[in-house]
């Protein structure tokens, strides 16, 4: 009988580990942080290592093994810990925050084929922010339609170009410590230890938001944590490899980008191109020319493209899917005879638009890039704030929910490590919203923070308002929230009001912030206007 049993299949911890870092870290997310602390950032992945990255990647282990039989997903951590709707605001979130992440990759990939077709930044000068916009919207359309009949083959792609993402990236450091070994020259000077340590100002605190989201999504390995033979002793060894593999990656590819640039005096279009002149500038250190650095070009195209489709659709789904009918309209779970969420799809490109029209104002192309890249330092930790507010309430009823793996038996301690965590995730959260890359203070500064402030409004309040739409669809006749009048005037008032908020805010008017405040009082005056009424109430 046992020889008729199926065997199980257990994973081993260093592919766990491997599983892990493809999520957590990438070359990209060394320049991001590296324009905007320097070489100080060094500093900066060493605390974040010890203080942070490890005891998080910890605690989703144990949360994935708690939840197991609720396939270990964060809405599910939130949804049993707090109930259905805080599990149902959970997946908005996480939903939400993918808009600007799912934008700013369709950015990368219009920025990635300019260098893999020109072989320089000749993009960055020669397009206008509508173009820009234009292209990217262009993108989602086309991967809309790609990831309804390539998505298995897509979710493969993704996975191999991530890992040769990784091989690029270790390839650059290599090379480079190769290239010292040889004579090569040190851009950045002094080098010493003056240099590494970053100076703690306001501004630091800005950029904590964006190391938290380069170092966050270990919660996407939690479910794999069951499914390893001995969880208790391997898990944490995995997580161990983790750690020395970010390690290495992040201080030595930090200290190598220091070899090339000089962290005085940094090109400030580095985040939007700062991988591309990297390879540009290790290629001509070997005599290769633009050869290493059209390689890194069309992988980046490549596994972003791929990543892309795959996003479009998992997100979608698990927002339609996971949040059931009590507070998800039906217009936007409606799927049509392949099973799509086709309306689920409408919002998330018309959302998506919407992000992207807030930057079109913004004065370069460049300026777009780095707003939608900190809006992600905004959001994305925002959104990791839920995982430790599931493990504190875990922890504080540690008999109700049992594991395989524990984090720390003492419950007292692990709840410290716990809130310690959620109090820095949300500090970097608050402090993110102050914009970065523009000078303080100044016009692109102001209208920075207010689109800023209009993304996490419209992004997050749409989340609390529709289980509102569905019970109002649940108490008409006909089955719909608000007639075709309605939702004609409700978005139409929407349209006019935002255009004119962003038409005002691009502008040299005087009283423009008063203006914009004033339009959209109007505005949110006028959609409730046209929806307060309610037609076709069911009879009691």
């Amino acid at each position: 009988m046992e020889d008729l049993e199926p065997k199980k299949s257990y994973i081993s911890w260093p592919i766990l580990a491997l599983m892990d870092f493809v999520t957590v870290i990438g070359f990209d997310d060394l320049t991001y942080n590296f324009q905007n602390q320097g070489m100080g950032v060094i500093t900066s992945w060493i605390i974040m290592l010890f203080l942070y990255v490890i005891p998080y990647s910890l605690m989703v282990g144990q949360l994935g093994s708690v939840f197991n039989h609720e396939g270990g997903g964060l809405t599910s951590w939130v949804r049993g810990t707090s109930g259905e709707f805080l599990g149902y605001f959970t997946a908005w979130t996480y939903w939400a925050a993918s808009i600007p992440y799912v934008v700013d990759t369709a950015n990368s990939i219009v920025v990635g084929l300019g260098w893999a077709y020109y072989g320089n930044a000749h993009l960055q000068s020669h397009m206008s922010n509508g173009w820009f916009a234009f292209w990217t919207l262009i993108t989602f359309i086309v991967f809309i339609f790609v990831q309804s009949r390539f998505k298995r083959s897509l979710e493969v792609l993704s996975t191999i170009g991530g890992i040769a993402m990784f091989g690029m990236t270790v390839l650059f450091v290599l090379m480079t410590f190769t290239a010292l070994s040889m004579g090569g020259h040190i851009a950045t000077q002094p080098m010493n230890i003056h240099t590494i340590v970053p100076k703690f100002d306001l501004h630091y605190l800005t950029t904590i938001g964006l190391l938290i989201y380069a170092v966050n999504g270990a919660e996407l390995i939690a479910p794999f944590v069951t499914k390893m033979r001995h969880p208790k002793r391997e898990f944490p060894k995995a997580m161990i490899m983790l750690a020395v593999m970010t390690a290495f990656l992040t201080i030595f590819g930090s200290f190598s980008l220091g070899v090339f640039f000089d962290a005085y005096h940094l090109p400030n279009d580095l985040k939007m191109n700062g991988s591309y002149y990297a390879f540009q500038a290790l290629g001509e250190q070997y005599h290769l020319g633009n050869l290493l650095m059209y390689i890194f070009a069309w992988t980046e195209v490549f596994y972003l493209a791929a990543l892309l489709a795959v996003l479009l659709d998992a997100m979608t789904r698990m927002l339609i899917s996971d949040t059931g009918a009590k507070y998800m309209p039906k217009v936007l779970r409606k799927t049509n005879g392949n099973g799509l969420p086709v309306n689920g799809y409408l919002l998330t490109c018309g959302l998506s638009a919407f992000i992207m029209l807030l930057g079109i104002f913004l004065p370069s192309m460049n300026d777009i890039f780095n707003w939608l890249l900190n809006l992600n330092g905004i959001i994305s930790p925002g959104v990791t704030c839920w995982i430790f507010f599931a493990f504190i309430k875990i922890r504080q009823d540690s008999k109700k929910f049992p594991s395989d793996y524990v984090y720390i038996k003492n419950d007292k301690l692990a709840l410290s490590v716990g809130w310690w965590c959620l109090i820095i995730t949300a500090v970097a959260t608050i402090f993110g919203i102050g914009p970065q890359d523009v000078t303080f203070g100044g016009s692109t500064w102001w209208y920075e923070l207010i689109i800023n402030f209009v993304s996490l409004i419209v992004l997050i309040g749409l989340g609390a308002l529709l289980p509102y739409v569905t019970r109002r669809e649940t108490r008409s006749t006909t089955g719909s929230a608000f007639t075709r009048l309605q939702w004609t005037g409700i978005l139409a008032a929407l349209f006019l009001t935002i255009v004119g908020d962003l038409y005002l805010g691009g502008s040299n008017y005087e009283h423009n912030i008063v203006s914009i405040v004033m339009l959209s009082i109007l505005g949110i005056a006028l959609v409730i206007a046209f929806g307060w009424k309610e037609y076709n109430l069911a009879e009691k």
